[in-house]
């Protein structure tokens, strides 16, 4: 917050001295529980209010949103933060001059929905398919990764005295094992 004070005749020390205390308010303001945003509360109802169903099959997940209502255009369907997948959508009331609405139980407002993705989701290959007001979202699995293979070790065949010497370090010892 910046107010010209030099206007009323102060001199610095007493405008940094009230900069210093409306500095000091803001942090113990800042201890407060500040209520959510707007926005904050709007999402979190749509989030509420719109039905999903997600049904896992062998080799992807789908999610099911109903949408009512909306046409291809009025929909989105983005990833964010790389694991989140995000359905989301408006439905307005068309105003019309001279009408009077007599009962009103549709759902208007936003519609919103959010998935956090599995890890063996494959985020290159989605798919959205919208049909009568119901949303489709197919995700694929990514293939499961190769098991390790167990390192094998060549077994040689020598004779018995090889066995037990084994090859010289470089120092002049022989290093071996066995005396």
């Amino acid at each position: 917050m910046d107010i010209d004070l030099r206007g009323f005749g102060m001199d610095p020390a007493t405008i940094a001295a009230i900069a210093t205390m409306f500095d000091v308010a803001d942090e113990v303001d800042s201890d407060k529980p500040h209520p959510p945003s707007r926005a904050y509360v709007r999402d979190a109802k749509a989030m509420r209010n719109t039905p999903a169903d997600i049904i896992e099959y062998p080799n992807s997940y789908q999610f099911i949103v109903d949408m009512p209502g909306l046409k291809r255009e009025q929909i989105k369907v983005h990833v964010e933060d790389s694991n989140v997948l995000v359905v989301s959508g408006e439905r307005r009331r068309e105003k019309e001059e001279g009408v009077k609405y007599v009962r009103m139980e549709r759902r208007v407002g936003k519609l919103l929905k959010k998935f956090i993705l599995p890890e063996n989701a494959n985020m290159d290959a989605i798919s959205a398919v919208n049909h009568d007001g119901v949303l489709k979202v197919m995700v694929e699995k990514l293939p499961p990764p190769e098991p390790k293979k167990p390192k094998t070790i060549e077994v040689k065949v020598g004779s018995p005295s090889e066995e037990a010497a084994p090859a010289s370090d470089g120092t002049g010892t022989s290093g071996q094992l066995y005396k």
